[in-house]
């Protein structure tokens, strides 16, 4: 069985939590990481209509690029897209996991398949000032 902590302990091995930026929130933020997942729906955005796709998929985890929770909310009501969206997952026992700033960083990840896509050459990671693990992309044409 494959559990949602599962799912997100390998995508760590891709994208390590310690590279994302400070301001960011990444990893699990809805849900149980005990949950069995057979079913995966991968979006850039946790928008309502992806989160119901994701639902009438039969999907028990929803996992994006951009984060369900970007500001710490004050209250999870149906007042605000964020606040539904967060029911509406919790309704269904479903879970929600997003790698961001940790996957752009990462080697192999977003900046770097950017890079690639747009024919960049001598591209360089370098160290964040005080963050002596942490990785930003650097080109240079």
């Amino acid at each position: 069985m494959i559990t949602v902590g599962d799912v997100l302990e390998f995508l760590e091995t891709l994208a390590p939590r310690y590279m994302k930026m400070d301001w960011d929130h990444v990893g699990l933020l809805c849900g149980r990481s005990g949950r069995e997942v057979r079913r995966i729906l991968v979006a850039l955005d946790p928008f309502q209509d992806v989160c119901q796709e994701a639902a009438d998929w039969g999907a028990e985890l929803l996992v994006t690029h951009h984060p369900l929770i970007f500001q710490p909310p004050q209250s999870i009501t149906d007042d605000t897209s964020v606040g539904r969206c967060i029911l509406f997952l919790a309704a269904r026992d479903m879970a929600a996991i997003n790698a961001h700033t940790n996957l752009d960083c990462a080697p192999g990840g977003v900046n770097d398949c950017l890079a690639a896509a747009l024919g960049l050459e001598h591209v360089t990671n370098y160290a964040v000032e005080g963050r002596e693990k942490h990785y930003k992309l650097a080109v240079f044409v």
